[in-house]
């Protein structure tokens, strides 16, 4: 009874993780979750209240605008400017967005036609690729590998594949990986959009998770990148308001106005009350970003200092609350998280779940606190890895 797109669909990943989780939490496992990444942390109070004021207000209760209230858009201009340096018509270049997976799904429809080619990294978010084959695209991969700072190769991509390529998504600070790119790379990117009449979609949800100094660059902030591209900012992560579903695009007009007339078809805009609320997060003080990277960080030393103490294989991450590690040698990745869940009640992701280059790597989301992360490597410690 199913169309042809879904019969094809492999089972979607995180859902195949939560069942899983289910069947060994029924076993009266005390399960320790270290698989997606959804912050346990609540929205910041001031963001709740602005919140609870505007579902008050009766004018949000409304139809909302299509491309987003005036002043949530000018309110993401302000932010690109205050934190990114990047500066943006809120009423040309940028679009409210139902949190960033739904442009992620959407953006295909505005620029591919059936058979056309959009650059999806692997290993990477699994939407870059169903997205692209929902618009009736081909995904064309390009693998992530540790050798090139799990950057991609684009000097590698045939060129009867960029004869038929429209889009190209990317995405650094990088999921799953937690790799992040440089102002170079960007450079590069644009030289090679500008070269082969590609749009650039840069998926920048990590943007603000950053530690040690490190400062996570806007793609926007290179010369041209502006005529080739936008950029997607998530509110999910930076402020922990996963469930809120609220993310804005950013740059080029004409890429804006074209995703736009998509969404003015499918959906009716982001509900207002949540965009007020939006507002709020991105106009206060950005002291409780600073505060939760803290938190992150805290968590991140702490399990990478089990890890290494095992002996697994572990780049420090700089940016996201993703610990990439290479497994064992003598697991697969799926082998390894089933271990994990099975014999010590631990969650963490398959690499394999992100792209078949992520085979040899396991992702732990920093999801819980120390004292349960220091607890999950004491665990891991037992099994004589």
């Amino acid at each position: 009874m199913y169309s042809d797109r879904i019969n094809a669909l492999p089972p979607y990943l995180f859902a195949t993780i939560d069942e899983a989780k289910a069947r060994v939490k029924e076993k009266g496992v005390d399960v320790i979750d270290l698989g997606v990444g959804d912050p346990d942390q609540p929205t910041h109070q001031h963001i709740v209240d602005s919140m609870c004021e505007a579902v008050r207000d009766p004018s949000t209760h409304r139809y909302p605008s299509y491309s987003g209230m005036p002043a949530f858009r000018e309110a993401a201009a302000r932010w690109c400017k205050d934190t990114k340096g990047i500066d943006v018509d809120p009423a040309t270049e940028a679009l409210t967005m139902i949190g960033s997976k739904e442009g992620v799904a959407h953006i295909p429809l505005a620029f591919l036609n059936p058979g056309d080619v959009a650059l999806v990294p692997d290993p990477a978010y699994p939407v870059y690729k169903i997205g692209t084959q929902f618009a009736g695209g081909v995904p064309h991969i390009m693998p992530l590998l540790e050798e090139n700072d799990f950057l991609p190769d684009l000097d590698s991509i045939p060129k009867d594949v960029l004869e038929k390529t429209k889009l190209m998504f990317m995405n650094y600070p990088n999921n799953p990986t937690s790799a992040t790119a440089n102002l170079k790379f960007f450079e590069e990117v644009v030289d090679f959009a500008r070269e082969n009449d590609v749009v650039i979609v840069h998926d920048n949800a990590y943007s603000d998770m950053v530690y040690d100094g490190y400062e996570a660059p806007s793609f926007l902030s290179v010369d041209g990148a502006m005529d080739v591209g936008v950029e997607f900012y998530s509110l999910s992560k930076t402020y922990n308001m996963t469930g809120w579903r609220i993310a804005f695009a950013v740059g080029n007009k004409d890429i804006i106005t074209g995703f736009g007339k998509v969404k003015s078809n499918i959906d009716s805009g982001a509900f207002e009350a949540v965009q007020k609320a939006g507002i709020t997060a991105l106009d206060s003080s950005q002291q409780c970003v600073t505060d939760m990277n803290s938190v992150y960080k805290q968590r991140r030393d702490a399990l990478l200092k089990g890890l290494d103490a095992m002996g697994l294989d572990v780049n420090p991450p700089k940016a996201t609350f993703y610990v990439w590690a290479r497994v064992p040698e003598k697991y697969s990745s799926i082998d390894f998280s089933s271990l994990l869940l099975e014999e010590a009640g631990i969650v963490a992701t398959p690499g394999v779940g992100f792209g078949d280059y992520g085979e040899g790597y396991i992702r732990f989301a920093l999801t819980q606190t120390v004292e349960r992360i220091e607890e999950a490597v004491g665990r891991m410690e037992k099994l004589d890895l």
